[in-house]
Order: structure tokens, then C-alpha cells, then sequence
């Protein structure tokens, strides 16, 4: 069957016109959701190993420790004030960036398919079911995808934004390193 779909993505909201796409199209969409809902748990994985590597080398290395300790930029030379400057910035954007990964998100409507959506739905979901209704399907998946789709941008933007500060991180250690080693 032929169909049109309409997506307005300032909106997030996609509309399936009367006429239904077919089975296949159903179980693609199917696939879509699940494939953006392990994006999202990848994403929180990938953030989770950044924050367990962080603060494992914040308790374990004796410079990150001293990267927070003022004493550090009162009695040391310029080049281990920077380093351990940059050192220190790095690490709180890295660790702030990785829980903000993390932290409980919505989009901007909620379908039967998200539990926090749940008691709004679920009414409109039976009526569907008892009218058969395969139109409340496409807009329930269309509308999840939307959301997981938001979601999940936000979500690798900041894990991003986490990998770069690592980055940083590193770089600024090593130099500290470097400039400690040749005091």
C-alpha cells in the first residue's frame, strides 16, 4: 500500500496519513526503536566508563590528586600551574559531561511505549486495540522513535563532549609529567 508520511522535526512529531503502510514497514520501524534504544544504553555505558576511568585516576594518581589542591598553584613553578590548571578543568568538564549523559531524559511527547507515558496511554491504546486500529501503531512507533531519536542526540553529544575532555585530560597530565620530571 502506498502511504505518505509527514515529519515536522521542529515539532518531533511524525503523522501517518489514512492510508497504512504494510507489515514490513511496522517491523522496520520495530527495528528502528530498538536500534535507537541500544544507541541510548551504548551511550550510557560509554559515559559510565569514562566516570569509573576518571575517578579510578583521580583516587589513583598523585598528580590528579594535586591538580585540586591549592597549594599546588600558590608554591609551584608557571609550567605546573598550567598543566595542573588545565589538568583540573578537564577533569571536572569530563566528569560533569559523563553524568549528564546519564541523567533521566524525555522528549517532547511520550508514547505508550515509555513507561513514564504510561497512564496517559493507556486508554487510547485499548480503545485502538479494540478498534483494530493498525493506524495507532505507526503513530505510537513513529512518535517513540522521535523521542529516542532526541534522546539519544543529547545523550552522544555530551559522551563527546566527555571523550574530548579525556582527552585534554591526558594531554595535560603527560605535559605535567614532562615538566615535573624536568624541575
Amino acid at each position: 500500500m502506498a502511504s505518505s508520511l509527514k515529519f515536522d522535526s521542529s515539532m518531533g512529531n511524525t503523522e501517518v496519513s489514512s492510508s497504512i503502510p504494510g507489515k514490513d514497514y511496522l517491523e522496520h520501524l520495530k527495528k528502528i526503536n530498538d536500534v535507537f534504544y541500544d544507541q541510548i544504553k551504548i551511550a550510557d555505558q560509554k559515559a559510565a566508563y569514562i566516570f569509573t576511568f576518571m575517578l579510578a585516576f583521580m583516587i589513583s594518581s598523585s598528580e590528579g590528586r594535586m591538580a585540586f589542591q591549592w597549594q599546588r598553584y600558590i608554591e609551584a613553578q608557571f609550567p605546573l600551574v598550567l598543566f595542573s590548571g588545565c589538568m583540573a578543568v578537564a577533569a571536572t568538564f569530563t566528569l560533569v559531561s559523563a553524568i549528564v549523559v546519564v541523567l533521566p531524559r524525555r522528549g517532547l511527547r511520550s508514547t505508550s511505549l515509555f513507561w513514564g507515558g504510561w497512564d496517559a496511554n493507556r486508554t487510547a491504546l485499548l480503545a485502538a486495540g479494540e478498534r483494530n486500529d493498525p493506524t495507532f501503531l505507526y503513530q505510537e512507533y513513529l512518535g517513540n522513535i522521535d523521542t529516542l531519536s532526541i534522546i539519544a542526540k543529547a545523550k552522544y553529544h555530551f559522551v563527546s563532549l566527555a571523550f574530548r575532555g579525556l582527552i585534554v585530560l591526558v594531554i595535560s597530565y603527560v605535559l605535567l609529567l614532562i615538566a615535573t620530571g624536568s624541575r
